[in-house]
């Protein structure tokens, strides 16, 4: 693989943008003000086709309850949030909302809300429509929530209404028909930086009761949807019209409140091997895809090919699961570790610039810990350390996807194939559990089961220390049957510290926790990377995968 700028075709997002938005994203912005309505457009009515490759057919397109890459990069063009991420700063802006105002020392948050915005069932967007989609959030059941893991309500806001005391969120009032207030029991630092999460997008409280939102009676791909999760109804600029077997197409929103660009139909189209996204660029079926891999990376310079980077927001890890008994043991994790050689795994199946991860929060986030404890890669002691621990060979059932590719996890097969070989040779009984992706292979490594090792990773959407360790160890889950009261207590402690100094070295000493008892490896912080025909002007790559395709510039 090149390693040379010069030899490559490249529009890339840039490191210094990323550098400003990690440091400014954080900030509590002062009341935004923005025009009531948007001026109409004086753009032409878009006309274009764009055909978009994806690794594999979304898993639902309820946002509040799918939050793989592949649903979300489709609810993004049909569902908006309150909030936004400006392309150039990441601070969040004015979307659904035009200003907002904290008071009660940051419980409490007033939005007035953008005026004369229909959903695409020509029902009022309104505070009404704001309270019904939190309060929906709020009341999620438990049974609800064991089918859809991918809910991200629990992970922002700690609880549910069957655990009010518990949760950050408390209330939403619709104030006025253009006014909302959401209050919360306790400060939390990153509200609005949450609230640019697709989870939070707004959508059609009629849509949502007509749809029977919250059952899961549908079958899409092996995965159980609602009829809404099936046909979701927004005020994003594209509507859904098709989802069939091998693709999801969108149509321009005729109706919508701002601009529209270009294109006025996309077809996301699902490519599992990443050779076909390959080929089926080269031939002129598709006009871009993501996810490229390291071995497709040569072919697009060769070509000529546009390969659009984004910096790393991302970490690549091997999960562990204490609820296997021979796995609470820390001297075995800690062999599991040593015994994992980063560099070479890096090297062979990332794209250049991929870093070496040792923590769970990307070098730069504020909380970042230069010092965090690595073991650092150690055969010789991994055995040791088994010898020490009595490891006496039990069967380590581990799990990994097929048939997809993941911005964090770019060939899983291989990248298996790997980490098996070098647990095994330093002592490991390793057993291999292969998953098809679209059988379940999140909810099967997210929840309560027999999976001692998995292979996963996280992609963060909001910059902040919170989006990273707040989801995976905040509370004990599924996925690492990890219990450590004393980091959950710091975590929930930290999420509402203003920000500075203090804050930050909170999350230090939380990362250096998490490090040293191991409740997972984290392998990597993976560059990922698009690739684009030569018809798109620009496209609008995001660190945070905050694309609309409103915004991507194609040749006349």
């Amino acid at each position: 693989m090149p390693s040379s700028p010069s030899r490559r075709t490249v529009l890339t997002t840039g490191a210094a943008l990323l550098a400003l938005s990690v440091t400014s994203c954080t900030a509590i912005p002062a009341p935004s003000p923005s025009p009531a309505s948007p001026a109409p457009s004086t753009t032409a009515e878009p006309t274009a086709t764009f055909n978009f490759g994806t690794a594999v057919q979304p898993l639902g397109l309820d946002p509040a309850l799918s939050s793989d890459v592949e649903s979300q990069r489709i609810t993004r063009q049909i569902l908006e949030g309150l909030v936004g991420v400006d392309q150039t700063t990441g601070k969040p802006t004015p979307l659904l909302a035009t200003e907002w105002s904290e008071t009660n020392e940051g419980r409490s948050y007033t939005f007035k809300l953008r005026s004369g915005v229909s959903f695409h069932d020509g029902t009022p967007f309104n505070a009404e429509a704001v309270c019904t989609n939190f309060n929906r959030w709020f009341a999620f059941p438990e049974n609800l929530r064991r089918q859809a893991p991918g809910s991200s309500f629990k992970g922002v806001f700690k609880a549910h209404s069957d655990q009010p005391e518990l949760s950050i969120f408390k209330s939403c009032t619709a104030v006025a028909a253009d006014t909302v207030q959401i209050d919360l029991s306790q400060r939390f630092t990153a509200f609005l930086q949450a609230l640019t999460l697709p989870a939070f997008a707004i959508a059609s409280p009629a849509a949502l009761a007509a749809g029977n939102a919250d059952v899961l009676d549908q079958n899409r791909g092996g995965q159980a949807v609602s009829v809404f999760g099936a046909n979701p109804v927004g005020t994003g600029p594209f509507i859904l019209q098709s989802w069939d077997e091998g693709s999801v197409t969108l149509a321009s929103n005729t109706s919508y409140w701002g601009e529209r660009g270009q294109i006025a139909t996309i077809n996301f189209v699902a490519y599992n091997h990443p050779q076909a996204r390959l080929q089926a660029l080269l031939d002129g079926k598709i006009d871009g895809y993501d996810a490229v891999t390291v071995g497709n990376f040569d072919q697009l310079v060769k070509r000529g090919k546009q390969i659009v980077q984004r910096d790393p927001f991302s970490v690549m890890y091997l999960g562990i699961n204490q609820e296997i008994p021979v796995l609470q043991n820390q001297k075995v994790r800690q062999a599991i570790e040593l015994a994992i050689d980063k560099e070479t795994l890096i090297r062979k199946f990332f794209i250049d610039n991929t870093a070496v991860a040792t923590q769970f929060v990307p070098p730069k986030i504020s909380g970042f810990n230069n010092d965090a404890p690595a073991l650092g890669h150690d055969p010789a002691k991994a055995k040791e350390y088994l010898k020490e621990a009595a490891y006496s060979g039990e069967e380590l059932r581990f799990y990994y996807p097929l048939n997809v590719t993941r911005p964090y996890l770019p060939t899983p097969e291989k990248v298996y194939a790997e980490i098996s070989r070098q647990l095994t040779a330093v002592g490991f009984n390793v057993r291999p559990v292969p998953v098809d992706w679209s059988e379940g292979y999140l909810q099967k490594v997210q929840s309560p089961g027999d999976h001692a090792l998995h292979l996963l990773g996280w992609n963060g959407s909001y910059s902040d220390a919170d989006n990273f360790v707040g989801p995976l160890f905040g509370e004990k889950n599924g996925e690492f049957g990890y219990q450590d009261p004393q980091v959950f207590s710091k975590i929930n402690r930290a999420r509402g510290m203003p920000e500075g100094q203090e804050r930050d070295e909170q999350y230090h000493t939380i990362n250096a926790q998490i490090a040293a008892t191991v409740p997972a490896v984290p392998v990597a912080f993976p560059i990922s990377a698009l690739a684009l025909s030569d018809r798109v002007v620009s496209y609008p790559a995001s660190p945070v995968l905050n694309e609309v395709f409103t915004k991507v510039q194609l040749k006349p």
